[in-house]
């Protein structure tokens, strides 16, 4: 799909306040009301827009310790690749799963209440993953940068 200036402007807006009214929308972005609708229409049923959400604060929901865990897998055939996505996807502590190109297979972003929780988390799931043949946790010290923003 092609974005012309004013798909990226609503965009850049929706981004970072996802809950604004259709009519400051439309002011913000210097379109009618009726144009500005359409657009976002446009823009949802094109898949550009994905969805909207809450962003929460981890810290404030007692989450505070973000672990990045590197997998390698024993194998990288298909079924093995496969079994590993489907059971990762069900740990409720992971929060990003990405493929990797590289010495990791895997990397896993991990949230958990304090090193302790994490060591459960462990234990529990990460473990029992199939086909994993090493894995290497780092704890993020202090989140420098974080957005949800693409830079469109």
């Amino acid at each position: 799909m092609q974005l012309d200036e004013t798909d990226r402007r609503i965009l850049r807006v929706l981004q970072r306040e996802g809950r604004i009214s259709n009519a400051d929308l439309s002011e913000r972005v210097n379109l009618s009301a009726s144009a500005c609708h359409r657009r976002v229409q446009r823009l949802e049923a094109s898949g550009v827009i994905r969805d909207y959400v809450g962003l929460l604060d981890a810290r404030k929901l007692g989450f505070p310790t973000t672990v990045f865990v590197e997998i390698k897998l024993q194998a990288q055939a298909d079924d093995v690749l496969d079994a590993f996505e489907k059971a990762v996807s069900r740990v409720p502590d992971v929060l990003e799963c990405h493929l990797m190109a590289g010495t990791a297979d895997y990397i896993l972003k991990v949230v958990a209440e304090d090193t302790e929780d994490f060591a459960r988390i462990h234990r529990q799931y990460l473990t029992r993953l199939p086909g994993v043949a090493q894995m290497q946790s780092s704890f993020a010290l202090r989140t420098v940068f974080k957005t949800t923003a693409l830079p469109v």
